[in-house]
């Protein structure tokens, strides 16, 4: 059984060994094998270090086959550099909200920048784009509930601090605005009794009436002294 694991052990990580790492490896394994006490030089190439007898043949593979990356200086075949490029570095685009960055932000865009990933508001939990929180909250912080030991309304927004220094002693009970409108209603002063307009309107026209009278007698008295004179 141990040996079944150690088996499995060496295939697992020769799986993770490329192409490059093998031909270096085998080149630096065949120099040690022929002569441990050989000095080593540094590939001018790929900056490894390689056994002083075989950097000729190290070279000639190295510079013909590999070339340096620009960008991590990781070394890749020079068939497979575009290609590693574009795996690695090229600019790739949000699907969120389109925008391009580099592969290595785009975790931390999505996660804590992106104007379009979903977030929760923090009074009711409804998901929605980012760039739709602040004006959301600014209307549901608004939005009041009944504190149900001191029987106040208090903004959700508030409810936090509403909930550390709450005492617990019971306000007024909460009333509707029609029972207090009634209960106003009913402390004012009953109003005067309205005036009657028709016996005021009755009395005025039988006062024009009796004036219309008198200066009509008085005219028609005067008629006659008026004739006598002539």
């Amino acid at each position: 059984m141990l040996s079944l694991t150690s088996e499995f052990a060496k295939s697992s990580i020769l799986k993770k060994i490329t192409p490059i790492d093998q031909f270096l490896n085998q080149v630096e394994t065949m120099a040690v094998a022929s002569d441990h006490a050989d000095t080593t030089k540094i590939c001018t190439h790929c900056d490894r270090a390689i056994p002083s007898s075989n950097i000729d043949l190290h070279y000639a593979h190295c510079s013909r086959n590999l070339e340096k990356c620009k960008l991590c200086d990781d070394m890749v075949p020079r068939k497979h550099a575009e290609e590693h490029y574009l795996s690695t570095h090229a600019p790739v685009t949000c699907s969120l909200c389109s925008e391009t960055m580099d592969p290595e932000i785009l975790a931390l865009h999505k996660g804590e920048k992106c104007p379009k990933r979903i977030v929760t508001c923090e009074y009711c939990e409804f998901p929605l784009p980012a760039v739709d929180l602040f004006e959301h909250q600014e209307v549901c912080g608004n939005r009041t509930e009944l504190c149900h030991l001191c029987n106040r309304y208090i903004r959700l927004r508030e409810r936090v601090a509403h909930e550390v220094t709450c005492n617990g002693v019971p306000a007024e009970i909460p009333r509707s605005t029609r029972e207090a409108e009634r209960e106003r209603a009913a402390r004012r002063p009953p109003p005067p009794p309205p005036q009657d307009i028709s016996t005021r309107r009755l009395l005025f026209a039988i006062a024009i009436t009796g004036i219309a009278i008198l200066i009509g007698s008085l005219l028609f008295q005067r008629k006659p002294d008026m004739s006598e004179v002539n």
